[in-house]
């Protein structure tokens, strides 16, 4: 018994090594089943005398045959422990094993999504409004964007917001690039500074950001 079983004490316990002690403690439950079965038929079970009144073997039952099936319950109920033992080990050591790799694939998706974050351009300025029929509103932009790039000015050279009002009196009439950060993703935009109904040319209020 010792010998079968020694791949699922030692070792990576996979799913499929469950399964076939599982399919093992079924066949052990099949044979007790069977063994009682002949017990039953002979109508003498587990403690039924096999002897008569004057201390014969009885006559009437094959003794031999009930002595056995006795005997090979008295093994199989044994052995039937002793697997359970085994798939109750095994699944705890299953369930570990996933709990450790879940817990590793999350680590490295935190760690994963920290380095991406760390790599995304720190913004300098932020859109706090934006008029309907802008170009600002035309060109996509949208509250709540963080501007990151504004034609020349980033954040290593921005200092204050006269720096993009240059930008945007330079390039009236010219398409800009813009690049902002919108739920934590990169958003690369056009927008063309220029006259229209309202106020400016853009149509939008930057503010910038505190560091």
């Amino acid at each position: 018994m010792a010998e079968e079983t020694d791949n699922s004490n030692q070792g990576t316990v996979t799913m499929q090594d469950v399964q076939l002690l599982v399919k093992r403690k079924d066949e052990m439950e099949a044979q007790i089943k069977a063994y009682y079965g002949v017990l039953e038929d002979k109508s003498v079970g587990l403690t039924g005398p096999l002897v008569d009144d004057e201390g014969y073997p009885r006559a009437d039952i094959d003794v031999y045959q009930v002595r056995t099936a006795r005997h090979n319950i008295a093994c199989l109920q044994n052995d039937h422990k002793e697997i359970m033992k085994e798939i109750e080990e095994a699944l705890h050591r299953l369930h570990a094993r996933e709990k450790e790799k879940r817990m590793k694939d999350e680590a490295e998706a935190e760690a994963d999504a920290q380095s991406k974050s760390e790599t995304l351009p720190h913004p300098f300025a932020k859109v706090d409004a934006v008029t309907p029929g802008s170009p600002a509103n035309t060109s996509g932009l949208q509250v709540g964007d963080e501007i990151v790039q504004f034609g020349s000015v980033n954040e290593h050279n921005f200092q204050t917001l006269q720096n993009i009002a240059t930008v945007v009196q330079h390039c009236e009439g010219k398409p800009l690039s813009l690049t902002v950060l919108r739920e934590g993703k990169k958003v690369h935009l056009g927008l063309t500074p220029q006259r229209w109904s309202g106020k400016g040319l853009l149509g939008c209020n930057i503010v910038p950001l505190k560091r």
